[in-house]
């Protein structure tokens, strides 16, 4: 419903923005000789933009989806191979001791355990079409030992804030629409992404232990967290330390060194189960050429909202007023003796994680515009892509979840899921500014 909203609110502010522009023109020298505003030609024919923008947003959401195929086709095959060969169930069992302490209230041997396991390796894997399914079996599982069963245990609302943290090993699609786009190098953002959503992952999980009172330094749950705190730091340091000019040649070694290496693990895996790779690759590919074609209307209905949005003006005066507020923030700051001013080059990516939390599909469509516009290997267009995959989407996996098995009272779900969230957007910033500047 949310996401309604905000589709109508993008053509109606649009309309209005377009409204004001063209009044604007016509008592031009009343706003000039009052208030120094510039009014021209080019905000009496607003609406001729606007039509212009409709049509050829269109047209770049069908090119953008079309572009899409190939690439997610080659890693929905590959995700397949990796599926049936068992890197799923070797993820789950590698994380098994750790989860089994962060829901207290699930017993050992309950069935629950293997969904939410499986659950979070197939999401590490972005196994979206996979994860779903094995998410909602969860939540029915862990509904079948919930006390209360129209408000949300302790169990369901940590499973839940994990699930909307997003915490992602290979980010299929958003590496498949950067390739679509015309990336010179499309997985160039996959270990700012791995960090962010680490970050993302880890403030939800301590946001949700400190309610729940779980033990954060029982040794196991310390184990693990130390040890991703300092693998992730360690990668930090080593980039913040690198050359300017070492930065994303290194990265991008590791990042394609990493992915092919994992590609190679699959098969591998898939050989020792001898599974048919060729038949399995395909199995997986069909289902990439599926979804490619069942978002073009999501992309075409998000992309024309979005260039009404922009083309009117609206999208500029908003993106101004974020830049103000920073600016006013810089003002402060260089008032009260401080040197250091803080960069506002990261804003004309903010509506990109503004949106995610709201709707997958329309953040899907603000970063498809935000490279068609700004260049997919920008700066805008890498941080963009760091936002889109530094969450999931918290409104919405709420509300599939919980709607599942008929929960009304959620507690403190959607505010730790917004936390994890904010954590996520931040952390995008820092990584973009330490791996694309």
């Amino acid at each position: 419903m949310a996401l309604n909203y905000i589709w109508v609110s993008f053509f109606v502010l649009g309309f209005l923005m377009a409204v004001v522009r063209v009044v604007g023109y016509y008592f031009r020298e009343f706003f000039l000789q009052n208030w120094n505003i510039v009014f021209t030609t080019e905000d009496l024919n607003i609406f001729n933009t606007i039509i212009g923008s409709v049509f050829s947003s269109a047209q770049a959401s069908v090119t953008l989806s079309i572009g899409l195929i190939g690439a997610m086709a080659l890693w929905l095959g590959i995700m397949k191979i990796g599926e049936e060969g068992g890197a799923v169930n070797v993820l789950a069992r590698l994380m098994g001791p750790f989860f089994h302490r962060l829901f207290p209230e699930v017993p050992k041997e309950h069935p629950a355990n293997g969904s939410m396991l499986m659950n979070f390796s197939a999401n590490l894997l972005g196994l979206d079409n996979a994860a779903t399914p094995l998410g909602l079996k969860a939540m029915n599982q862990l509904q079948e030992i919930n006390p209360d069963k129209e408000k949300a245990s302790n169990a369901q609302i940590m499973f839940l804030v994990l699930n909307t943290s997003g915490l992602t090993l290979i980010p299929v699609s958003i590496m498949a629409l950067r390739a679509a786009g015309g990336s010179v190098n499309p997985s160039d953002i996959f270990i700012p992404i791995l960090i962010t959503t680490f970050f993302s992952s880890i403030t939800g999980l301590v946001a949700v232990s400190i309610i729940q009172k779980i033990n954060l330094l029982d040794k196991v749950i310390l184990a693990y967290l130390l040890g991703g705190i300092v693998l992730m730091g360690g990668i930090i340091y080593y980039f913040v330390n690198l050359p300017d000019e070492q930065v994303g040649p290194i990265s991008s070694l590791l990042g394609n060194g990493i992915i092919f290496s994992i590609i190679i693990a699959f098969l591998l895996m898939g050989l020792r189960k001898k599974i048919n790779l060729f038949n399995t690759f395909i199995d997986g590919a069909k289902d990439g050429f599926g979804i490619a074609i069942k978002i073009i209307p999501y992309l075409v209905a998000m992309l024309v909202a979005i260039g009404v949005f922009r083309a009117s003006g609206a999208m500029d005066l908003l993106l101004a007023g974020i830049e103000g507020i920073f600016n006013g923030l810089n003002y402060v700051l260089a008032a009260v003796g401080f040197t250091w001013q803080i960069n506002t080059d990261f804003i004309p990516g903010l509506p990109v994680a503004l949106m995610k939390p709201l709707s997958g599909s329309g953040a899907r469509g603000l970063f498809a515009e935000t490279m068609e516009t700004y260049g997919v290997d920008s700066f805008v267009g890498r941080l963009a892509a760091t936002f889109q995959g530094s969450t999931e989407t918290t409104f919405f996996v709420l509300a599939v979840y919980f709607g599942s098995v008929g929960i009304k009272r959620t507690r403190y779900a959607l505010g730790a899921g917004l936390i994890a969230d904010f954590a996520g957007i931040i952390a995008a910033i820092f990584v973009a500014y330490i791996f694309f500047r």
